[in-house]
């Protein structure tokens, strides 16, 4: 299968006060076109470090970030734009719609940031993710799930080769939270995209491929 991302010898350090802190220690591993990936650990683990470095919000000190044949690491600055706006889609557990934004709008946004128009594929989305006749409604007007699912839906509009989760099901009910992986992992199931989900619930851990489990920032076992 074709890799879309590897990390090799990752480690990663910030600077709190005087004291510095490891938030990533040696971390290697790579993910697949099409396969889901659970990062498991307790909070202070090195996840969310992990998904600033694939996203290309943040550098590793030592190592390799490689997405979609991109390093990472040594990017310029417009290439790492670039690679957010093309490769990497990412789900937050906050959400982060625009307020003034309709359901349609805030999903077709990582569109207009790229300066392109595609209404039949946020229209496709929109039935996809059950929310057609709420398409002109405000995220004030909507439920955590239907905001989650608006925030899904945004995350993969331009068809993304991965998809980062950052304990998307965190602000939801265990309903509404249940629905909402299942959604995902539906929809990179069809797109085709590697979707790489943080967490600390160990219940959304066995619905991925694979678990990578990372402990004071180390990667404690691959399951």
């Amino acid at each position: 299968m074709r890799i879309v991302t590897e990390l090799t010898g990752v480690s990663k350090r910030y600077r709190r006060g005087e004291e510095v802190v490891t938030a990533l220690r040696d971390v290697s591993f790579a993910l697949a076109a099409g396969e889901m990936v659970a990062l498991v650990g307790p909070s202070g683990c090195g996840k969310s470090t992990t998904l600033n470095l694939i996203a290309g919000v943040d550098r590793p000190d030592e190592g390799r970030v490689v997405v979609c044949d991109k390093d990472l690491a040594t990017a310029s600055e417009a290439d790492l734009v670039r690679a957010r706006r093309h490769d990497v889609g990412v789900v937050f557990q906050a959400f982060y719609l625009m307020p003034h934004l309709t359901v349609a709008e805030n999903i077709a946004l990582p569109l207009a940031l790229d300066g392109h128009r595609d209404g039949p594929r946020v229209a496709e989305l929109l039935e996809r993710v059950g929310l057609a006749q709420r398409r002109n409604h405000f995220p004030g007007e909507l439920s955590g799930g239907e905001q989650q699912r608006t925030a899904v839906a945004r995350a993969l509009v331009h068809r993304p080769a991965i998809v980062l989760a950052d304990e998307p099901t965190g602000s939801l009910d265990s309903a509404s939270g249940a629905a909402v992986l299942q959604l995902m992992d539906e929809l990179r199931r069809e797109e085709g995209s590697a979707l790489l989900l943080a967490t600390h619930d160990e219940s959304l851990a066995t619905l991925a491929d694979r678990v990578i489990r990372l402990r004071d920032g180390a990667i404690e076992a691959v399951l």
